[in-house]
């Protein structure tokens, strides 16, 4: 994923493994006060989704929006991920426009 994020690619700048507060997201642009967060398995976990919907409450308490993928989704289709991110930079850009 962060081959695909790097570098401005998308035209916004991402940094991985980015502190914010108490949590470590693993993909975000400051710019758009957007988080990526990619989940392996252990996710499915109850304790563990619990303290992702923690993480995201608070994330999004601060102004961000949390998009989550699973390493499945990425693996299996990475170019829907892009442009579910694309699509999502591309609405942000629309609406500062207004």
């Amino acid at each position: 994923m962060w081959e695909q994020l790097r570098a401005n690619q998308l035209g916004f700048c991402f940094r991985r493994q980015h502190i914010i507060g108490d949590y470590i997201a693993d993909f975000v642009c400051l710019s758009s006060r957007l988080v990526i967060e990619i989940d392996g398995g252990y996710h499915l976990d109850a304790e563990v989704r619990a303290h992702d919907e923690e993480r995201a409450r608070y994330l999004e308490s601060h102004g961000f929006t949390v998009l989550r993928f699973t390493n499945d989704e990425i693996i299996a289709d990475t170019n829907r991920v892009i442009n579910i991110i694309k699509s999502y930079l591309t609405n942000i850009i629309q609406s500062t426009q207004k």
